[in-house]
């Protein structure tokens, strides 16, 4: 629970004017010595937070020649709230108490008198009192940062739970990936290849060895994926190997449809810039085969300055599309994965009926 406190300057200036106040009271204009040396005290507490020793020092000379003793009482409380050593507290007590027993010039101090005892007893309570107020203020704070870590550790503790949980959903998604997913993938493969083996047109077998290699090569990237929903805390399961700009020319070849490739590049760019750029082009063709069946594509890749500019162009369908189920979560995928890299992800049809897709990335790799 907060407290509402006064800010330090204004808390300052307070006690520099109760203490004048207390120095008017005690204190005789017609005395120049005990003056100055109360009028000192009273502007050394603006020095309490940073030299709090060297405050309570500066008005010991006014308790020991009048009777202004609010300013000592106000260092000494400073100081018992910011000092953990007990002794020195003691001292500074003992010290504040024969300095206020203590008359100069003219000192009057009688140990034989009954009252004297009387008198050092006051003394010493009003000096104990400001010490263990500080110090209560101490443990006060001590104790309030004690709860914010446990705070802290709470929710930390909070946020292993939601892990826990959270791997568990993992490797349930991960069985129901394997089980639901892999299956019907399997059964694509295995179908594929019997229209291979068993037709006899060329178009059929070629479409139909393109569906089992797309088939297979699916089947390693979902157990890859499996495994790593799978680890669940332990040693961080790498997505390994990542593609880079050299599997571009292959992806092209093996996207299954009419595709040109133009690059400049070269494989010096930062690996995550290289992986973007593979997933863009990926999700393109993956998307001309899906939405524009026999249209051709050309896919570019160039250097500007200090830009990539990744562009997929693909013509209009000359076939109608079947209709299959699509969120948009791969371009949704693409611009995030840009944003990331400090770059930017634009779509949209063409004039002529088909369709471009735009990446732009930094080359240095400087997001």
């Amino acid at each position: 629970m907060s407290t509402r406190r006064l800010p330090a300057p204004l808390l300052d200036a307070a006690l520099v004017g109760a203490s004048l106040i207390d120095v008017w009271g005690h204190v005789d204009t017609s005395e120049p010595l005990r003056l100055v040396c109360a009028l000192a005290a009273a502007f050394a507490l603006l020095l309490r937070r940073r030299l709090p020793l060297l405050t309570f020092l500066l008005t010991l000379p006014a308790v020991l020649v009048s009777d202004a003793v609010f300013a000592a009482l106000a260092a000494l409380y400073t100081l018992a709230s910011l000092t953990r050593r007990r002794a020195l507290l003691a001292v500074c007590a003992v010290a504040f108490t024969l300095s206020d027993m203590t008359s100069l010039p003219s000192p009057d101090f009688d140990l034989s008198a009954p009252s004297t005892f009387v008198t050092l007893g006051y003394t010493a309570a009003t000096a104990a009192a400001p010490v263990f107020l500080g110090q209560l203020v101490q443990t006060r704070r001590d104790l309030s940062l004690r709860l914010a870590e446990i705070s802290r550790a709470r929710d930390h503790e909070r946020q292993l739970t939601a892990q826990t949980v959270l791997a568990k959903e993992r490797t349930a998604l991960a069985r129901e990936m394997h089980d639901v997913v892999s299956h019907q993938v399997s059964l694509i493969a295995v179908q594929a290849g019997v229209l291979q083996v068993g037709s006899r047109d060329a178009e059929v077998k070629q479409a139909a060895a393109t569906i089992r290699r797309l088939s297979v090569q699916t089947l390693d990237e979902l157990r890859h994926m499996v495994s790593v929903l799978r680890a669940s805390g332990g040693r961080p399961t790498e997505l390994i190997p990542q593609p880079s700009l050299v599997d571009i020319p292959q992806l092209v070849d093996n996207s299954g449809i009419e595709a040109e490739l133009h690059t400049d590049l070269s494989d010096s760019l930062p690996p995550p810039v290289q992986r973007a750029i593979y997933r863009t082009v990926q999700e393109a063709l993956t998307n001309v085969r899906k939405h524009a069946p026999g249209a051709t594509a050309a896919v570019r890749i160039r250097h500007e300055n200090t830009t990539v500019r990744v562009t997929v162009t693909n013509t209009a369908p000359t076939r109608p599309a079947l209709p299959l189920p699509s969120a948009h979560y791969g371009l949704i995928g693409l611009r995030q994965r840009a944003e990331l890299l400090g770059g930017t992800v634009t779509c949209g049809p063409t004039t002529d009926g088909g369709y471009q897709l735009c990446l732009e990335l930094p080359a240095d790799g400087t997001w």
